[in-house]
C-alpha cells in the first residue's frame, strides 16, 4: 500500500515516534512524505521514504496529485490545529481530496494507530479492489 505521511512542525517528533513504534508494519509498504518529515522519519527508523518537496514548498501539492490519480491508499497527517499555517489552503486540499477519493485519513495519533493496525489485519485490502 502507498501511505502518505505529513506532520506539522509541532507534530514531527510525534510522527517520528509513531513510525518507530510501527516500523515493523510500515516497512512492508511504500511510504511517501513531505521533505522534512520524510527525512526525520528515515533518520530514526531507517525506513525507505520517498520524499516530496517540503510541505510549504509544494510537497502537499505533490501528495495531492497522487491522491487525485488514485495512487495513495492512506494518509497520516498529524496536524497542529492550534497554529494556523501560511499554506493552510494546501493542507485543507489534502483533507478534501481524501474525502473526495475515499482515502482513509488520520489527523491524530489515535486514528493513525487504528488505521495502521487495521492495515496489518488486512482490513484495508478493499483499497486493492478500489484501484
Amino acid at each position: 500500500m502507498n501511505i502518505g505521511l505529513i506532520a506539522h512542525d509541532a507534530k514531527k517528533k510525534l510522527m517520528q515516534n509513531f513510525c518507530i513504534a510501527y516500523r515493523g508494519i510500515l516497512c512492508k509498504h511504500n511510504l511517501y512524505a513531505t521533505g522534512t518529515t520524510g527525512r526525520l522519519i528515515a533518520e530514526v527508523t531507517n525506513l525507505n521514504v520517498h520524499r516530496y518537496l517540503a510541505g510549504h514548498l509544494g510537497g502537499e501539492q505533490q501528495l495531492a496529485a497522487q491522491i487525485e490519480h488514485n495512487q495513495m491508499d492512506m494518509v497520516i497527517f498529524l496536524r497542529d490545529p492550534l497554529n494556523p499555517k501560511v499554506h493552510e489552503p494546501d493542507v485543507n486540499n489534502v483533507v478534501k481530496l481524501c474525502d473526495m477519493y475515499n482515502i482513509p485519513l488520520a489527523t491524530n495519533l489515535a486514528t493513525a494507530e487504528l488505521l495502521v493496525k487495521a492495515m496489518e489485519r488486512g482490513d484495508m485490502e478493499w483499497r486493492e479492489l478500489y484501484n
